[in-house]
């Protein structure tokens, strides 16, 4: 079985951002002026003595020191949000720094190997190492929405509080054109979400994998009889989940001579146009070949829980005869067994 080292995110498949269309700056700032940065302070509204001033609420203009960009320092790209690819795990996002809590340690395990996984593979070099904490080297990524190539280095470590185990990712320096810079609270908030994105889709990608695997393994044998679905009707039984059966119909059904036309996984339908196969493939499999005429069916599987049921039915949209049914129970067997060595 050959499986796929592409990443199910094609935005993190390479240290490439994408964005709209117009150059980096339009990008991240407003398209408006900023006059706004010429208005005269405020001043003290002062009240004719015998005035009694009144005061709501609702417009109280809060006091104190507030520090944030004015005018083109205004980043108004959306946040950049942290995929939930892991099950179980909630993440949490505070100063800038990404946490991902899961509620047992050998979840976090898995993720920090992950972690490890991922660096190792897209060559991102480690500067310091122990059993809880990663400091990577520089990392560079080349975005659209930046004018000049800009690099980040990143503390990667394992916590624990309150009972729960977290996987924490911080932006510890920043560089832009090669020269060192302070990082931004905008910057860490956003380049630490894309590098947490990066190691919760490789952990999604290892799910994949391990899903597929143990398919492939279920499908191996798959006991084909003949049954009856929930209304009593005649049907295909075959002895393995909907979901583990669906993986194997585009190698099987073409197998039995039916080239797919159109398939819907959650209608559970397969339309296929059949022409027989030739006297060589009945005698590769020992069976007789069955009377179905060339044409279009459609096939209709059934979620029975651990079991599968399978019907059959005509252009017209007419079940099929009991008797082909039955005489295709064989047919699939053979096939089944046969791409399972």
């Amino acid at each position: 079985m050959k499986l796929s080292h592409q990443l199910v995110v094609s935005s993190l498949a390479v240290f490439v951002l994408s964005a709209c269309s117009g150059s980096a700056t339009q990008r991240r700032q407003a398209k408006d002026d900023f006059e706004y940065l010429n208005t005269p302070a405020l001043k003290e509204w002062t009240l004719a003595g015998d005035a009694t001033p009144q005061f709501y609420t609702n417009y109280k203009i809060p006091q104190g020191e507030f520090e944030g960009g004015i005018g083109r320092e205004v980043d108004i790209r959306p946040p950049q949000q942290v995929l939930e690819l892991i099950p179980g795990a909630r993440a949490e996002r505070q100063q800038g720094e990404t946490t991902l809590w899961l509620l047992r340690e050998n979840e976090v395990d898995k993720v920090w190997q992950t972690a490890l996984t991922m660096l190792s593979e897209r060559n991102i070099a480690i500067r310091e190492q122990t059993a809880t904490r990663v400091e990577t080297e520089w990392v560079t990524w080349t975005s659209e929405d930046e004018d000049v190539e800009i690099g980040a280095r990143y503390e990667i470590d394992r916590v624990v509080a309150g009972g729960r185990h977290g996987f924490r990712i911080s932006l510890i320096d920043w560089r832009e054109a090669g020269k060192e810079m302070p990082v931004t609270a905008t910057n860490k908030e956003r380049y630490n979400a894309l590098m947490t994105n990066l190691v919760t889709a490789r952990y999604d990608l290892d799910l994949r994998e391990e899903a597929a695997r143990k398919a492939e393994e279920l499908v191996k044998q798959i006991p084909i009889t003949m049954g009856s679905d929930r209304s009593g009707f005649p049907v295909i039984i075959a002895r393995t989940p909907y979901n583990v059966l669906w993986q194997r119909l585009p190698r099987l059904l073409p197998t039995m001579g039916f080239t797919l036309e159109e398939r819907n996984q959650s209608q559970g339908t397969v339309k296929a146009k059949y022409a027989a196969p030739d006297d060589e493939f009945w005698n590769d499999i020992g069976v007789k070949p069955i009377g179905l005429k060339s044409g279009t069916y459609t096939f209709l599987f059934g979620d029975l829980g651990n079991r599968t049921s399978i019907n059959v039915t005509d252009a017209s949209g007419k079940p099929v005869e009991e008797q082909l049914l039955q005489d295709m129970v064989p047919v699939l067997a053979a096939v089944a067994e046969r791409q399972s060595k």
